[in-house]
């Protein structure tokens, strides 16, 4: 009997945070929940990263993941887009070390080859796979939200598989 797994994934941003947390094991993935943290553009930095940890805090403390995965920054030509993603990616690392769950990384293209089968996938091909793998036709939600729901499947799929590589490049 294969074990099941809750993986909480991130989709890191200031301005819109995506959240999203499914059960499952590889080839079989189901919905607990999804959301957008929000912060104001306008607001100060600090301010900022806080009501992300309070956000990210209370999805771990009511989810309860056993790993969470976060999308891994990639060069984009807005250098200002990237120092946020990447402060973003750092708040949700931390509040995940200080609980004491595993934290893994996933590039945009892997997490779209896990869920569409092709690396380049648009984002309306992801969010379409997204609910069709989460049985979910009618769920409505944002890119971001669609995105960390992407994260959470990758992990749970090729997380099993790398778990398996390692153990059997450790005998």
């Amino acid at each position: 009997m294969r074990s099941i797994r809750r993986v909480m994934g991130v989709d890191p941003g200031l301005t819109r945070c995506g959240i999203g947390v499914v059960d499952g094991y590889p080839g079989l993935a189901r919905l607990v929940g999804v959301d957008v943290l929000h912060t104001p553009a306008d607001a100060e930095l600090g301010d900022r990263l806080a009501a992300l940890e309070d956000g990210l805090v209370q999805w771990l403390d009511r989810a309860a993941p056993d790993v969470v995965a976060v999308e891994r920054v990639f060069s984009q030509h807005n250098v200002r887009t990237v120092m946020g993603t990447a402060q973003a990616g750092a708040v949700a690392l931390l509040v995940a070390a200080r609980r004491g769950v595993p934290v893994v990384w996933h590039t945009p293209s892997e997490v779209k080859a896990a869920v569409t089968g092709q690396g380049r996938a648009g984002k309306d091909q992801v969010a379409f796979m997204v609910r069709r793998l989460l049985r979910a036709p009618g769920l409505a939600a944002p890119a971001d939200a669609t995105d960390a729901l992407a994260l959470a499947i990758c992990q749970l799929w090729r997380g099993a598989a790398m778990a398996r590589l390692a153990a059997g490049g450790a005998r």
